[in-house]
């Protein structure tokens, strides 16, 4: 088994084994890496205690973004316990936390580096020390070597020139007394070395007693950085614990319940009810424009599909509306009929039942102008119902606009009432004025049993008519009206060119 290599210090002056002369020296200054121990840890203070200061300002600068008041602060109680409060504990504790970094950076500088200064002093003051007293005697010994190892040097010229001269030498050369020589010097360099020898251990001896000083002044200087970074480490915390502490301590409902404190005039009460458009009122709501003459449901006769049932006004605007039925909630209550009373022809009530002639305007105005007549029968839920609608229509329509009959007649469709390509152009009608009387005087009398086409030769048509035409024709002009017009207010007006239908078998219905 090796012995391993053990680990050495160097010594002051390290001498070699007793077989040689002159050992070669190799001194180390225990000074000097002392020298530089003490001057890491003062660089290590040093910048520590600059990190400090920086750190200083850095907490400044965070303090900037919490100085100014909180925006819309005005919204948050002022007193202690809430969001107000809580910014101004962080103020608070963020000065405490640059003040002490600045605090630890004073402390550092005033009382850890100046004790790692004086232990640098006293190493300066030993280093001088050993300068003064063992390296003199150092010296000594180094004289002492050289004069040895000349007159060595001096035995082996002298042995050399022995075996060349064949034994033949000076009494001063001669090879014994240059031995006996050198002895006597090596014995002074032995006692020269042992002097030094015993001042080394003696330095030593005080070297080791100084290291323990050294060691224990560290000690020192490491306990005082510890209790002013530690503090400063521990009084951070603390106010960052009590940052977190007042943020848990807000209660859920403590700003709400100030605000509703502060508030309470423009806040909502919850105990009150809810709004009611039936409790609503505004400008305008019972203006006379507004109130209808008359509401309610009637049914409508369509050419299609019969009656059908919806909701009716008649306006102080002399409008006769069609909706749906009467729910403004819904959705926009707006017309599908409109027929302006005083453009339209009212006829007389036949028990439930009453007609209007008229236009629909519920289109607008581009609309109305280019919409036709229609005829529209109507149907009241009882015949007392029909007269009240009837008067009321005849009311807003004015005297000129009743025919005074009923006309039983279906309502055309729109679709059905256009003029189709190739037929004579619909009948003319004068809106809003009296028919004009049909003409009975120098007309052709028709004899009975006269064929369809004679009828229809005399009323003014073409020939080839049928006899359900001449039948509807012969009616026509026999049926005179109150106004003096024809039932409905339809029939050709007198110099008007002659009437024809769109419609087979249907003249100058639409």
């Amino acid at each position: 088994m090796t012995d391993k290599a053990l680990p050495h210090r160097g010594t002051t002056a390290s001498f070699g084994s007793d077989e040689d002369a002159v050992p070669d020296v190799d001194p180390s200054n225990l000074d000097l890496a002392w020298k530089h121990a003490c001057g890491y840890l003062e660089n290590y203070i040093s910048a520590t205690e600059k990190v400090h200061k920086t750190h200083a300002k850095e907490y400044e600068k965070i303090l900037k973004s919490v100085s100014d008041p909180l925006k819309e602060g005005h919204h948050f109680d002022q007193n202690l316990g809430g969001i107000a409060g809580l910014f101004e504990n962080i103020r608070t504790n963020t000065t405490g936390i640059a003040n002490s970094h600045l605090e630890t950076e004073k402390n550092l500088k005033g009382s850890v580096l100046p004790i790692l200064g004086r232990l640098h002093a006293e190493i300066k003051h030993k280093s001088k020390e050993l300068s003064s007293g063992a390296v003199k005697g150092s010296k000594s010994v180094d004289k002492a070597r050289n004069v040895t190892q000349k007159q060595i040097e001096l035995l082996g010229q002298h042995t050399a020139s022995f075996s060349s001269s064949g034994g033949r030498v000076d009494s001063s050369s001669d090879p014994y007394v240059i031995q006996r020589g050198v002895s006597h010097r090596l014995n002074k360099q032995v006692i020269e070395e042992n002097n030094n020898r015993h001042d080394l251990l003696a330095v030593q001896d005080s070297f080791q007693q100084f290291e323990a000083h050294l060691i224990q002044i560290i000690q020192q200087a490491m306990s005082a950085f510890l209790q002013i970074v530690g503090g400063q480490a521990e009084r951070q915390k603390a106010m960052y614990s009590d940052m977190v502490a007042t943020t848990q301590n807000i209660p859920l409902d403590f700003e709400w319940k100030g605000f509703v404190h502060r508030n309470n005039t423009i806040l909502i009460d919850p105990a009150a009810p809810k709004r009611d458009v039936s409790r609503i009122s505004f400008p305008n709501q019972d203006h006379v424009s507004t109130r209808p003459l008359i509401a309610g449901t009637l049914e409508r006769k369509h050419a299609l599909k019969g009656y059908s049932t919806s909701y009716y006004v008649v306006t102080p605007s002399k409008y006769l509306h069609e909706f749906k039925d009467d729910d403004d909630i819904r959705k926009d209550p707006t017309p599908d009929i409109s027929l302006y009373l005083p453009d339209c022809t009212i006829g007389a009530t036949n028990g439930v039942q009453f007609n209007i002639k008229g236009k629909d305007a519920s289109k607008g105005k581009v609309g109305g102008a280019l919409a036709m007549s229609h005829e529209f029968a109507f149907k009241a839920p009882t015949p007392a119902d029909a007269e009240k609608w009837s008067g009321i229509i005849r009311e807003a329509a004015g005297p000129g606009n009743y025919s005074g009959e009923f006309s039983g007649s279906v309502p055309a469709s729109p679709v059905e009432n256009r003029n189709f390509s190739g037929q004579q152009p619909p009948p003319q009608y004068q809106e809003n004025r009296k028919v004009a009387p049909v003409q009975t005087q120098g007309l052709p009398q028709v004899p009975p049993g006269q064929t369809s086409g004679t009828v229809a030769s005399a009323g003014g048509y073409g020939s080839g008519a049928t006899p359900r035409t001449a039948r509807l024709t012969q009616q026509v002009r026999s049926t005179p009206t109150s106004g003096g017009g024809l039932q409905g207010g339809v029939g050709p007006v007198t110099g008007a060119p002659p009437v024809t239908s769109g419609i087979e078998g249907a003249p100058g219905q639409y």
